[in-house]
This record gives structure tokens, sequence and C-alpha cells, in this order.
């Protein structure tokens, strides 16, 4: 059997959970949204439910398949409904709403309504993707409100640029949903992973926990709390084949490595289909039984290559981590130009194991 796997460490994903409640004193909906950022939805939220406030995930899909799996705790669908007749279902399975444009203020008031909806309503206070203007914002909430179809309204808002601890953009988008939300009385809810790790000013009734869960670093600066995050996800493979080149030798597709010196290189079961990002470059960091080594060359569809030089017990069968605690996958995405949000996403074929 190809050696090629991802164990995810439950235990973890509990510390960090309890780690966002503590430093905020807040309520918390863990965000599992994406299959849980690649570590499985539905495992990950078994782990959570005895301790959760609540899940998060993109879309009615994603939350059905959570019900189905037995998840009784609330789930907020992110992004709300995208056509009027999934309020059926959102009744029907008790989700939360995020209501963010005004269609889908008119879809509530026309619906017809047994049970009131617990809706979190959305201003744009300067990420400028989603939610309400702020001059909309105060007579969406008495819409709501005056409707009678409604039991409950959080008041919400997303930040562009908190993963800047230094970029004012934070404070000025506290101060456009304050002004906005004036006179409402009503929970709120600000702070994602690197507002919850990096913003502890901003106020938050309900935080949502989603990259930190993972224990993965939102910011590309060393934070104090980010460093108490858990890895959740070891990706790990073996050694399949060992090369003894002399220098001058090219390795992998393109020849874009050339040995400067006579070097062992181990091929590892492990390649871009497998999620593992193709740009990462010669150099990025892997561990090799516990030392830590380098990726030379190329990324192939299923094999990548790695520097046994210097690592004379290593060899076939030995034990690689792509990332890790070993090896932390922030580290591995920022060589590979992207972010650990996205080499998450992108693991496919690859088993998931639980322990």
């Amino acid at each position: 059997m190809r050696p090629a796997r991802a164990l995810i460490d439950l235990e973890a994903l509990r510390h960090n959970y309890r780690l966002a409640r503590e430093v905020t004193g807040a309520k918390a909906l863990a965000v599992v949204k994406a299959d849980a950022y690649g570590h499985g939805a539905v495992r990950c939220a078994q782990a959570l439910e005895s301790e959760a406030n609540g899940f998060a995930v993109a879309c009615i899909e994603e939350a059905l398949e959570l019900r189905a799996a037995g998840i009784t705790k609330p789930i907020l669908l992110l992004e709300g409904f995208f056509e009027a007749d999934e309020l059926a279902l959102i009744q029907e399975h008790d989700f939360w709403t995020v209501v963010h444009s005004s269609w889908q203020l008119e879809a509530i008031e026309r619906a017809s309504i047994a049970k009131p909806l617990t809706v979190w309503l959305k201003l744009d206070s300067g990420m400028h993707r989603v939610g309400l203007h702020p001059a909309e914002y105060r007579d969406a909430w008495q819409r709501l409100m005056a409707s009678g179809k409604v039991a409950k309204i959080v008041l919400m808002s997303h930040f562009a640029r908190a993963d800047e601890p230094d970029c004012t953009a934070s404070v000025e988008q506290v101060a456009v949903f304050e002004q906005a939300r004036a006179g409402l009385t009503a929970e709120v809810s600000l702070r994602n992973s690197p507002a919850v790790l990096g913003w502890p000013q901003v106020p938050s009734d309900w935080v949502r926990p989603g990259i930190m869960l993972y224990g993965a670093t939102p910011f590309e600066v060393a934070m104090p709390l980010a460093e108490r995050l858990k890895p959740v996800m070891t990706l790990e493979s073996k050694i399949i084949s060992v090369r003894e080149l002399p220098a001058g030798q090219p390795v992998g597709y393109g020849a874009k490595f050339v040995t400067e010196r006579p070097t062992r290189v181990g091929v590892v079961a492990m390649g871009y289909a497998d999620g593992y990002p193709r740009h990462a470059p010669t150099g990025t960091p892997v561990s090799i039984d516990g030392q830590p080594s380098r990726l030379i060359g190329r990324v192939s569809m299923d094999m990548l290559t790695v520097d046994l030089t210097g690592l004379p017990n290593a060899g076939l069968g030995s034990r690689v981590e792509l990332w890790g605690n070993e090896v932390l996958a922030s580290d591995v995405a920022a060589c590979a130009g992207t972010i650990p949000y996205q080499i998450f996403c992108n693991l496919r074929r690859v088993p998931l194991i639980y322990v």
C-alpha cells in the first residue's frame, strides 16, 4: 500500500478550539467549511461537538452533511442561502443563516416561516466582498425584527487585513461597524482566527476560529498566541528509492536542480496529485526520520525528491514528514508562495487517519 497519509490529531484540534475560547472569553463557532480545511468535516465536528458552541460552514450542502452524521449543535451558513427555496431546509434542520444581501432579506420577508430564524446580519465594513452597505444596515435590522420571522439577530462583519498586525485597516473596519450598529441591541461577531490571536481589543460575543483550529498561524510574523497552537495534520510518507549521484547530475523534470557535490537523493511517495504544492522550490523543509532536510528538484505528480546527504542512517522506508509538528505547514506554504489554508484544502488522494 502506498505509504502517503495524513494523520489528524483530534486532541490537538480540541486544544486549539479551547485556546480560542480561553483567550477571548467568547462563544466560538468552529469553522469546518471546505471539509474542515481538508481535515474531514464530519470527524472534526464529532470531535468538537461536546464542547463547541456551534459550527460554521460555507453552504447548505456542507451543513446537511453534518446533520446527516448526527451533529445537533447550531450550524451557521456563512454565505447564507443561494436560492429562496433553501429556507425550507434551513427551518427543517434548524440552521442559522447569514444575511448579506438585500435579496436575502426580501426572501425572508416573503417566505412562509413556521419557526423563526436565527440570522447573522453581515455588514460590509470595508472588505467589499459581501455584506450590506453601512447605510442599509440599520434598516435591514429593523425590517428583520418587524417581519416576525426572525427570533434572533447576531451582528457580524469580516476583516480583510487582520493578519497584518501593524495595519490600521482592522481598526477602521471596527469604527465603520460601530457606527453602523449604534443603538442596535444584539450580540456581535467580528473576530476570525487572526483577530482572535492578534486583536484582543476587538469586541466579539461570538468568535469564528478557522485556520487556527487546525494549528496553523494566519500571520507571516511571530505572534505569541499563535505559538500555542498545535498542528492537527501531519502529512507523511516514506522513501521508496535512493540514488547516489556525483556532482553535476540533474534531478527531476526540467533539470531545475543539479548536484553540486556527491549527493544521496531520496524519492518520496508524495506529489502534487496528493496536494503537495508543485511550486515548492528546492530548499523547502522536510523532516526525515526526525532530522531536518530539504526538497530538491521539481515536485512531480506522484513523487518528489529530498536530500539524504548527511543523513547516513536514512534510506529505503525512512519516514518523511512533509508538514506537521516537525515541519510547520506555514513554512512550507511560504516557500511555495501560498498560504496554509490552500495547501490544507488542496489535500486529496491521501487517506486521513484519525488519532
